[in-house]
């Protein structure tokens, strides 16, 4: 095959996608007779070449960029799966979507700037508006996605859901006036309204949820000093394009707009350790079963792409120290590129100790202080704002974790109380919820070939053996099969996994591994019947293992947009596939499940999700012996 090179500037095939690029597959689309005026980009993101193409490549070789477009025509609501070659301007595959079967592409900007218009013109809103003496011009609409119930006429239609909030002027923060107890049903095709439930008129709220304005702030403290953090030499990483080494690290970082932030191709002094790593997808379910509520369940990036809406972060606001950035690029509605400045922050943060240790025989006193790179985005989607931090550090181990803060979804709180939702301020509600996070981890575990072992602590009985009582074991079963391997977490008995390499052993003969640490929160706790479980089977379990498919990358599916549900894993894992020394991905939900406090009003501090990999065996000893004191900790004699 000829690769015409002249078409893209990228050096390695998981480089991210430029806009150059991006224009080209704009031109090859329209050339193709694929993007009519109606037609708009649902979605566009690199589509990566085979792991074995990937492993295979030599710096300088020809690449083939491939790319995946999903392209919504606005007119009658159809839909194509497209995929194509930037470098041979190739249309490489069309395929026609089923809405009713395979779900609907996300929902895009151009639907959501429609929906108060759509609103405002129909007597049914308006009215309910109306009676409740709201002037529709006040009202802010909120169109959320439907999920799937099985709602007369919505089979194979692009719908949404909108609620309404007040905004008194023009710097209101509208979740502070819910205008509970009414939802409309939008049609995106027609463009219209099909329903109109108006089930309860509820007082709006009227107190401010400005926490921007100095009046609802009060006076700014003074009583803060300056922290001042500084690397006189400069930072102790090197980049080099998409590829960043790091004190015996070495990946690459890469972007799209459904999971975002993603890495690739980690590796701890050039041993590998992570093929690809992401969060994949994340469900919000909302607890409120209310006739206007019940449905509130969003797939923040199967059915928003949540990573258009990256924060371009600011030095000394989101990062702190010296930084490097990395822009982003994403395509717009109608295939043009755009480029979100800042998109990534890459830092090095001082993490406390790293070991430590005064001796009483050998008159020793030493100290060595821990350190971690930080690779970090930020995104806000509707009232919630999620950044997610990568953390590598200097003994190996890689964290996970997830800031979730902004503003909490807002109801009315009526007088008679409310068994599903905390009073944040008077008369203004915050339902419960959860946030849960799904990681796609494709480990290579110092190789292609690993395993998964579930490893816990195990109680034993008094015996001959054990005649005090005080002994306990360690207990190790090996997940064989995908249909074994749906587990949840018990921290009761320090349950986590082990990724092993059944062919690679240490000095001591063990064989190399690491640890998936989990959090151990709760997994969704929607009835088992409910549309919700049928969507989202992946949040029901911690940990799900797979053997490795490059056509499975989402854990809900690939169109999750009114989806019926039994996409992505519980599809998978039925097949039982053999995961025993295989070439397997882990799949680990993590997550929040929010009871709202007075505290997290009218703005919520962060709270964090996450969990660690943490090398077991995969060292022979401690690998940070070489990290040096610094001056102030040094001790001699």
């Amino acid at each position: 095959m000829t690769i015409a090179e002249d078409r893209t500037t990228a050096t390695h095939p998981l480089d991210p996608m430029s806009p150059d690029e991006v224009g080209q597959v704009r031109r090859i689309l329209v050339d193709a007779g694929l993007l009519a005026e109606t037609v708009r980009f649902a979605f566009l993101a690199l589509e990566e070449p085979d792991k074995a193409d990937v492993l295979a490549f030599t710096p300088g070789a020809p690449l083939d960029r491939r790319f995946r477009a999903i392209l919504l025509n606005l007119t009658d609501g159809s839909s194509r799966d497209v995929v194509v070659s930037a470098t041979r301007s190739t249309v490489d595959s069309v395929v026609d979507i089923d809405p009713v079967a395979a779900g609907q592409p996300p929902i895009i900007d151009t639907e959501f700037e429609l929906i108060e218009d759509i609103l405002n013109a129909d007597e049914q809103w308006t009215s309910a508006l109306a009676k409740r003496g709201l002037d529709p011009a006040t009202v802010r609409a909120v169109p959320l996605s439907a999920g799937s119930y099985d709602e007369p006429g919505e089979e194979g239609r692009r719908v949404v859901r909108s609620l309404g909030f007040q905004q008194l002027h023009e710097k209101d923060h509208p979740w502070a006036h819910p205008v509970d107890g009414l939802v409309a049903y939008v049609d995106l095709t027609s463009r219209t309204v099909t329903r109109v439930i108006d089930h309860e008129n509820l007082p709006v709220p009227q107190e401010p949820g400005n926490f921007d304005d100095p009046e609802q702030a009060g006076p700014a403290r003074t009583s803060l000093k300056p922290i001042e953090i500084t690397q006189p030499h400069g930072p102790s990483f090197e980049v080099e394009g998409s590829r960043v080494r790091w004190e015996n690290w070495d990946l690459r970082i890469g972007f799209n707009e459904r999971e975002g932030l993603t890495l690739h191709q980690l590796s701890f002094h050039e041993r590998p350790v992570l093929y690809r790593a992401s969060v994949a997808e994340m469900v919000v379910p909302y607890a409120d079963p209310s006739p206007v509520r019940f449905w509130q369940n969003y797939f923040d990036c199967g059915e928003y792409m949540f990573a258009r809406y990256t924060n371009s972060l600011e030095l000394g606001c989101d990062c702190l120290g010296e930084i490097r950035y990395f822009d982003a690029t994403v395509a717009d509605d109608l295939g043009e590129a755009r480029t979100i400045r800042n998109a990534i922050c890459m830092h090095e943060e001082d993490f406390g100790v790293l070991w430590k240790h005064s001796d009483m025989f050998a008159g020793s006193h030493e100290t060595r202080r821990q350190r971690r790179l930080v690779i970090s985005f930020f995104t806000t989607i509707g009232n919630y704002d999620y950044g997610f931090y990568w953390y590598l550090y200097l003994d190996g181990t890689i964290q996970l974790e997830a800031k979730a803060t902004g503003i909490t979804f807002t109801s009315a709180y009526p007088d008679r109380g409310h068994d599903y939702a905390t009073e944040v301020a008077p008369g203004l509600g915050a339902p419960y919820h959860q946030h849960l996070f799904c990681a796609r981890l494709d480990v290579g575990v110092d190789g292609q070939r690993n395993a998964v072992d579930e490893v816990e602590a195990q109680r034993v009985p008094v015996s001959e053996s054990n005649p005090y009582g005080n002994a306990f074991r360690q207990a190790r079963t090996r997940l064989t099969t995908e249909s074994d391997a749906a587990r949840l977490a018990d921290n009761t008995r320090a349950r986590v996994w082990h990724v092993v390499n059944p062919e690679v052993t240490n000095r001591l003969g063990q064989p190399v591994a690491y640890a998936l640490h989990p959090q151990g929160q709760p997994t969704l706790l929607a009835d088992e019947s409910s549309s919700i479980h049928a969507r989202a089977t992946f949040a029901t379990k911690h940990l799900w293992v797979t053997k490795y498919d490059p056509a499975h990358r989402y854990p809900a599916g690939d169109l999750v947009n009114q989806n019926p549900g039994g996409d992505g894993l519980p599809k998978w894992a039925a097949e039982g596939q053999g995961i025993d020394g295989e070439d397997i991905v882990l799949w680990h939900t993590f997550g929040l499940t929010h009871f709202p406090r007075p505290e997290d009003w009218p703005v919520m501090p962060v709270d964090y999700a996450g969990f660690t990999l943490k090398p077991v065996g995969f060292f022979d000893r401690n690998p940070t012996l070489d990290v040096p004191p610094t001056n102030t900790c040094h001790h001699d004699g």
